[in-house]
């Protein structure tokens, strides 16, 4: 079951795909990327191919779709201190449909994720609007998701839950070089929300170890919000800044903080490069304990590390190169791009279990992480 902050990194990127679709009042030209991307770090790898499409039927229709395969194999702090190395496999899949009618804009698609104990199913609609001459853009919309999660080696564990999650946003061009972009969002979770493999750790005198371990329980309902601020100011060589701050919180007491800054960079007609570096800090959930003082210490429990106090530190690189026009399959446009990321991590409150030390005292966990991702795109 890989529902961790790396799984999603993929996601983020292609849902940001499919949801810039639909942002302007002229459907965009016809596109296939083919994407390969890697995750490496915390003794967690995840990799795979992944291609999208997207295809105008008409000057008002446009169908999209992706299938995406990743590989993970796992022997992280979390795996290791209490079970053994995994591997496993996930597809996910989706289609889409744009409707363009005069300044509006509506975008619904659905989409399947399927590993071996959890399957997860969505749906998504969004509407945009320009107005005020098309230099402001509004946005509303609305996902549900449904998911059934298994065990793997109990056939007789069958859980649910559901995800309910609504958006709003306004983009706005103040000069000719500025525009800004305001986003929020409300999510609503409700069922099985934990991990059925995390344990949470607890002191037991009885046993030569001191450390006994128990099933995290998590509460039956999650709600969050989040806002986030974007602007992007283009410079007269054709190079631009971006900035972008997002504010986080939820029911389990959760309040988060992102801010990235990004400069984009021509070479000649051919080559562009990017430079960012993103900052992320987040505090613990109110029923999060690196070690509880007895076995069932309270009502709920948690030890999963991303639901501790902690930071990470994202420098990043990307170079994009247009092909030239000799070398281009039916004067097609294309482009290929190479993106790098480091992650560094540092948990505040989260012991590594594996190390030495008495217990409660070990050396607090941080790891780092290489993530890559290669695409070809060609426009038709």
């Amino acid at each position: 079951m890989a529902v961790t902050k790396s799984t999603f990194l993929l996601v983020i990127l292609i849902n940001v795909y499919f949801s810039s679709v639909g942002n302007g009042a002229v459907l965009e030209e016809d596109r296939v990327d083919v994407l390969y991307h890697s995750y490496d770090g915390g003794g967690m790898k995840i990799d795979g191919p992944a291609i999208l499409l997207r295809k105008k039927t008409s000057e008002s229709v446009a169908l999209s779709a992706y299938y995406y395969v990743d590989t993970i194999s796992s022997a992280s702090v979390d795996v290791m201190s209490t079970a053994s190395p995994y591997s496993e496999k996930r597809l996910e899949g989706q289609l889409g449909i744009e409707y363009l009618h005069d300044k509006t804009t509506m975008l619904f698609n659905v989409r399947q994720s399927d590993e071996d104990d959890y399957l997860a199913q969505s749906v998504n609609f969004t509407v945009s609007h320009d107005t005020f001459g098309d230099l402001t853009n509004l946005s509303l919309g609305f996902a549900f998701s449904d998911n059934e999660i298994g065990r793997n080696g109990d056939d007789l564990f069958e859980e649910e839950s559901q995800q309910y999650r609504i958006r709003a946003g306004i983009n706005q061009i103040l000069t000719r070089n500025l525009s800004v972009a305001l986003a929020i969002e409300s999510v609503a979770d409700e069922g099985y929300l934990n991990n059925p493999y995390r344990t949470v750790r607890y002191v037991d005198p009885s046993l030569p170890s001191g450390v006994g371990y128990q099933s995290e329980i998590y509460p039956q309902t999650r709600n969050s919000f989040s806002t986030k601020l974007s602007a992007s100011y283009y410079l007269p060589y054709r190079a631009a800044l971006f900035f972008h701050y997002r504010y986080f919180s939820d029911s389990r007491k959760i309040d988060s903080a992102d801010i990235e800054l990004s400069y984009r960079h021509p070479i000649g007609q051919s080559i562009e490069l990017e430079f960012k570096a993103r900052y992320y800090q987040q505090t613990k959930a109110s029923f999060y304990s690196d070690l509880f003082p007895y076995q069932n210490a309270q009502n709920f429990l948690a030890r999963d590390k991303e639901l501790s106090d902690f930071d990470d530190l994202t420098p990043g690189f990307s170079v994009t190169y247009s092909i030239p026009s000799q070398f281009l399959i039916n004067n097609w446009r294309s482009e290929a791009s190479l993106q790098w990321d480091y992650i560094s991590f540092n948990y505040n409150d989260f012991r590594d279990p594996t190390a030495e030390g008495i217990l409660g005292e070990e050396p607090l966990y941080g790891f780092s992480a290489h993530v890559i991702r290669a695409f070809f795109s060609v426009y038709f």
